[in-house]
């Protein structure tokens, strides 16, 4: 039996060696300047048009933050469906990812590939296939929140 173990665990080293002789080595200080640059500018240029739109169109806060969320969404969904978010986010990594811009590519890149398949059962089918388990886990998540604030926290 102890041998078998011995055996086993012999061939997980070497496995691992093998895995860690074959991986690329990240650079995880490059990966994460790049990902606050990238993210920053996205942000930076949704202060830009929450700025413009308060200050230029006198909108209030709320009316400005609308503006730029759907500024940013279309912005993002018309990149990726030119293929620039793609390459945007292989170098910015993360960056690319966390803003609203990200969440709108997680939307239009399965449709793109899907389309064609048609409109209905290409893009619409699969419009959702990776947002789709943020949005019921995020739903889910902000139901049982709010059933707990209402019962035990009040």
């Amino acid at each position: 039996m102890d041998s078998i173990d011995v055996k086993q665990k012999k061939i997980h080293k070497e496995y691992q060696d093998l895995a860690n002789s074959i991986s690329p080595k990240s650079n995880i200080i490059g990966n994460c300047i790049r990902a606050f640059l990238v993210g920053g500018t996205i942000c930076t240029f949704g202060q830009l048009i929450t700025n413009i739109a308060k200050n230029y169109y006198d909108m209030n806060t709320e009316e400005a933050s609308t503006i730029t969320s759907i500024s940013l969404i279309f912005i993002s969904a018309l990149l990726t469906g030119m293929g620039i978010y793609e390459k945007i986010g292989k170098r910015a990594g993360a960056g690319s990812v966390v803003p609203i811009t990200g969440f709108a590519n997680s939307i239009v890149s399965p449709a793109m590939e899907h389309k064609r398949e048609g409109y209905v059962m290409g893009v619409g089918a699969k419009m959702f296939s990776i947002a789709g388990p943020v949005l019921v886990y995020g739903i889910s998540a902000s139901v049982v929140v709010g059933l707990v604030n209402y019962f035990f926290i009040r």
